[in-house]
């Protein structure tokens, strides 16, 4: 039977944060503990706030660049340096709205800088992880250490969906779990064989975690359990990490 497990987390996360700690005390706290090959479902913000990705803007300084776009964008000019600072490119811009291709190669609003449930104090902003494939290998290992279980970790985000209206919750970083399950060259229920259909599980799992997890709840970690999928004891030996999950620009019709 597949579960999804919501895991609240009362205590303030801030940098150098044990994460692993505050996450198993949590789950004892919630009169369970980690299964082999559980999935740790974990959000963007909680591991962003233990790495110091925390910025205030009062510190920034926006460029000539941030300031020419703040006269066509209704935002702070200081974020928008902060975005630029985060961006490889910017995709789209309107008065509203900043597409960009970040750093770690997403594409999404605002270089993933979010305001909303960060700080009490307006002028704090957190930023996505540097590296958070890194950061869930890091997670990864740290519980394996203090339990000897084999889990897998997916962190997960709010991003927005071309030609589709809401936000859902996808991967941004994952270790121990091939975030792709491919159905090419397998026949379908009429026999025919299967030649593109690959499903991304990981955005999937994050998706479903959101479900229990909210935005308002004080619950930044869920446990999906029960779930058959690949396990990667090594992702840097099978080259398993989140750009597999990332279309390249000259296969994608939608930036032509």
């Amino acid at each position: 039977m597949l579960s999804i497990i919501p895991i609240p987390i009362s205590e303030e996360i801030r940098a150098d944060h044990d994460l692993s700690k505050s996450i198993l005390s949590s789950i004892k706290s919630c009169g369970l503990t980690i299964e082999e090959f559980d999935i740790l479902i974990v959000a963007q913000k909680i591991i962003s706030k233990s790495e110091s990705r925390l910025v205030d803007m009062e510190s920034i300084v926006p460029s000539d660049r941030a300031l020419e776009l703040s006269k066509v964008h209704e935002k702070d000019p200081r974020l928008i340096q902060l975005i630029l600072n985060e961006s490889k490119k910017i995709v789209r811009l309107t008065n509203k709205h900043i597409i960009v291709q970040t750093k770690q190669g997403f594409i999404c609003a605002n270089a993933g800088i979010d305001q909303s449930n960060v700080s009490k104090d307006p002028r704090f902003v957190l930023m996505l992880p540097e590296n958070p494939d890194r950061s869930a290998r890091k997670l990864r290992e740290d519980i394996f250490e203090i339990t000897k279980k084999n889990v897998s970790v997916i962190i997960s985000d709010t991003f927005g969906r071309p030609f589709r209206n809401g936000q859902t919750n996808v991967a941004i970083g994952i270790s121990g779990i091939n975030p792709i399950k491919s159905y090419i060259g397998t026949p379908d229920q009429n026999g025919r064989v299967l030649k593109v259909t690959e499903i991304a599980i990981a955005d999937e799992i994050a998706s479903a975690a959101e479900l229990v997890m909210g935005k308002t709840l004080q619950v930044p970690v869920a446990i999906v359990r029960g779930y058959d999928y690949e396990f990667v004891k090594s992702d840097i030996e099978k080259k398993i990490e989140i750009s597999i999950l990332i279309r390249n620009e000259n296969d994608d019709l939608f930036v032509k």
